[in-house]
């Protein structure tokens, strides 16, 4: 199973991006999806993250700008981000719940993508 983020870059503050992650291997079922973020020296936070089933929960600092969303058929999660700030400036990652086909079930991350906010 691997997990592929896309989407970071370079953005003055105000600015929007969207980040992507797909799920692919032998999957059964990607339960749970989430993003974490981490500056380099600090410890990794969580952002947001969406059930199977849509349902959807956020960190303070993100609540209202940022959107997560999932497209089950493609086992892909996203991450919107809108009304971009200097502090949201990190590594963001994909951290994905899934039952394999073999029906073990674990954490699988993908790689950093990273966002950089101007200001």
């Amino acid at each position: 199973v691997q997990l592929q983020a896309s989407g970071g870059g370079l953005v003055q503050a105000g600015g929007s991006l969207r980040l992507s992650c797909k799920a692919s291997g032998s999957i059964f079922r990607v339960n749970a999806m989430s993003w974490y973020r981490q500056v380099p020296g600090k410890q990794r936070e969580w952002v947001a993250a969406i059930t199977s089933g849509g349902s959807t929960n956020y960190a303070d600092s993100v609540k209202g700008r940022f959107t997560i969303s999932r497209d089950n058929a493609e086992n892909t999660v996203y991450l919107q981000m809108n009304s971009l700030k200097p502090e949201d400036t990190a590594d963001y990652y994909c951290e994905a719940d899934i039952t394999t086909a073999w029906r073990s079930r674990n954490a699988y991350w993908g790689q950093g993508t990273q966002v950089t906010v101007s200001s």
